[in-house]
């Protein structure tokens, strides 16, 4: 889950680390969880200096709905390419972002480097988009980020649109669509499969991916031991517990008590990792569980049910991309996911990329996600390649899944 691209992208970067503790644009956005509005009400924006491509950029506080289904206040940015807009207004792209932390400061809109943090930026931008990318809850603002709880991401990632359609003079049409790379794959996936009910004013035109967490059980076996699915099984277990009001005291080691909440106070984009994650980190991966398998221990195992990815309505159009070489989102489960999409009657493009990894593969893919989006606007017929995908061993966890 960890984005390795924006570590190759911070070596000009002197700091402790890619997202800066405590940095902020001038003139912060504040989160006052008192002021009213619907959901995408936008309450505030600031202009940010720096967008490429002749863009405005806008550092954003807006309206949505948390994990608790309470109203709550997200930051964010949005971008306005140059230009006069069409009569029909611009469509827009919501951009879902790869796992950064659980901290506030750990925001995407607060990073030095927050213009590369969007795969395909610039594209999308000369292609006349405007450009949303939501921080999440409790990431640029108060409260605990709900990492990798679906639905919440999901909220955030369409009310992102509707408050780009309230930026003044952004011009910003009802016709959207999403791209997500790793954990922002998972809340494209539900931000497709609830857009409908969620934002029935919006017209969603597409979703892209780029490796998305879609079986979480799966993920989370096929990487516990390695310091990246450590991080990822505390990140979850720390969020979760308090999101959902659970202990994981009875399915860790003692031991690991303490490293989890280290990682927890870490952002995972940063140039050089501080002593005290690399300790971290060496605890963790001398024991972790005092279970053997927490994907299948209550509540866990219905947890990380309900935030793996769902199918789609069979009419929307998805393009996944997937690396061969990520060891952390493994090509087998995304082949899968994708084999249930077009068994269900969805046109899916699966485009593998070779010898890619998963911190580089929304990078390397975003051109083509892009077109490909591009063309959903133009209303060009979707094409698919299902009868192409690649074989792989069906993971147990998906056995006996259907189209619900």
């Amino acid at each position: 889950m960890r984005s390795r691209s924006i570590v190759m992208l911070c070596l000009l970067v002197i700091s402790s680390g890619c997202v800066p503790f405590g940095l902020r644009p001038s003139a912060a956005v504040s989160s006052d969880p008192g002021r009213g509005g619907a959901p995408g009400a936008l309450l505030q924006y600031q202009a940010v200096r720096g967008a490429p491509d002749g863009a405005r950029a806008y550092r954003v506080l807006y309206r949505s709905t948390g994990a608790d289904g309470r109203s709550t206040p997200v930051s964010g940015m949005i971008f306005v390419p140059p230009g006069a807009p069409p009569s029909e207004g611009r469509p827009v792209i919501a951009w879902a972002h790869p796992t950064t932390g659980v901290q506030p400061r750990c925001a995407p809109s607060l990073s030095l480097l927050r213009f590369l943090m969007i795969s395909g930026l610039s594209d999308m931008l000369k292609r006349g988009f405007v450009v949303t990318a939501t921080d999440y809850p409790g990431l640029g603002t108060d409260g605990t980020h709900p990492f990798l709880d679906g639905s919440s991401e999901a909220r955030a990632v369409l009310d992102s649109v509707r408050a780009a359609t309230r930026v003044p003079g952004a011009s910003a049409s009802s016709r959207f669509a999403l791209w997500g790379h790793s954990q922002g794959g998972q809340a494209a996936l539900f931000a497709g499969a609830m857009a409908r009910s969620y934002a029935p004013e919006l017209r969603l035109a597409g979703v892209a991916v780029a490796a998305p967490a879609t079986d979480l059980a799966t993920l989370f076996r096929d990487d516990m031991g390695t310091d990246g699915g450590n991080n990822l099984t505390a990140l979850t277990l720390w969020a979760w517990a308090r999101i959902y009001g659970v202990s994981y005291s009875s399915v860790v080691q003692p031991a690991a008590v303490a490293p989890i909440a280290t990682i927890a106070e870490k952002c995972l984009d940063v140039l050089v990792e501080s002593p005290g994650k690399k300790g971290a980190d060496r605890l963790l991966a001398a024991g972790f569980f005092a279970v053997p398998d927490m994907t299948k221990v209550e509540p866990w195992r219905s947890l990380i049910a309900r935030n793996s990815a769902p199918l789609l309505p069979r009419e929307l159009p998805v393009f996944i991309a997937q690396g061969d070489a990520d060891e952390t989102v493994r090509p087998a489960v995304t082949y899968q996911y994708a084999r249930r999409l077009c068994a269900g009657g969805s046109k899916v493009v699966l485009d593998v990329l070779p010898r890619v990894g998963h911190g580089w593969v929304a990078v390397k893919a975003a051109m083509t996600a892009v077109g490909w989006i591009d063309d959903r606007f133009r209303a060009v017929p979707a094409p698919t390649t299902c009868a192409d995908l690649p074989s792989s061993k069906l993971p147990g966890s998906l056995q006996g899944t259907t189209r619900s």
